[in-house]
């Protein structure tokens, strides 16, 4: 897979979702969803990250990006439904690992889970606050003795990417990131109606449901402009 460089971050254009799976069948490594804010906000740290791993199209304004640079049968694919390919395709024969969320959600994830994939294995799951670098370090000791062959990790950027790379340091498996998908996945918070996610305006109707989110959208303005201008 050629990746794509925005603003120093790798990018990998893919023109489908089976495409990325048929990739990390081959490549085990963190799937990082891109956006305009990871590529506006990008530190060291999370371009080493992203850069020695899988940055996939997320938000629209990666997907601008990287067709402007010619990959133009790239296409946006949300991590809030990724995950769940992944889970269908593999629950038969690949073990899983969850970590984010609150209790109560990560305790609802895993029942659901359970109840609409019968035969998966999930060798273990907690929730996403860690106290301190003892239960960080027996998170990473536990993935590294159960080896898990999926590690979803809902906690938000760039908390789970650091958390990510540290896990993977011990253990090698394919690792996602995940935001809020689990609050999406349990009813507990909602996604866009369906309009809105056609036309590739979920970050408008975010930004209308809450305006307190103009800060988290300001990458997104700002990317827009320097891609009008192609200087990026």
């Amino acid at each position: 897979m050629d990746k794509i460089t925005i603003n120093g971050v790798d990018i990998c254009p893919f023109s489908s979702r089976e495409e990325l799976m048929d990739y990390i069948d081959e490549n085990k490594s963190i799937l990082v969803a891109i956006n305009a804010e990871k590529v506006m906000n990008s530190t060291d740290k999370t371009r080493a990250i992203i850069n020695s791993n899988t940055g996939y199209c997320d938000g629209v304004g990666a997907v601008w990006a990287v067709k402007q640079k010619g990959a133009k049968n790239a296409v946006k694919i949300p991590g809030c439904e990724l995950w769940l390919d992944i889970v269908n395709r593999y629950h038969g024969t690949k073990s899983f690992y969850l970590v984010g969320s609150k209790q109560g959600v990560i305790d609802a994830t895993v029942a659901k889970l359970r109840e609409e994939f019968p035969n998966i294995d999930i060798l273990g799951y907690r929730n996403g606050y860690l106290n301190g670098e003892d239960e960080r370090n027996a998170l990473i000791e536990d993935i590294a003795i159960k080896k898990p062959d999926v590690v979803f990790v809902a906690m938000g950027s760039p908390k789970q990417e650091l958390l990510m790379g540290e896990m993977q340091h011990r253990h090698k498996a394919i690792y996602q990131g995940l935001g809020g998908s689990f609050d999406v996945y349990t009813g507990n918070a909602e996604r866009a109606p369906k309009w809105w996610l056609d036309h590739n305006l979920e970050f408008a109707y975010r930004f209308f449901k809450n305006p307190k989110r103009i800060k988290r959208q300001l990458p997104i303005i700002k990317m827009a402009v320097k891609l009008l201008f192609k200087q990026i």
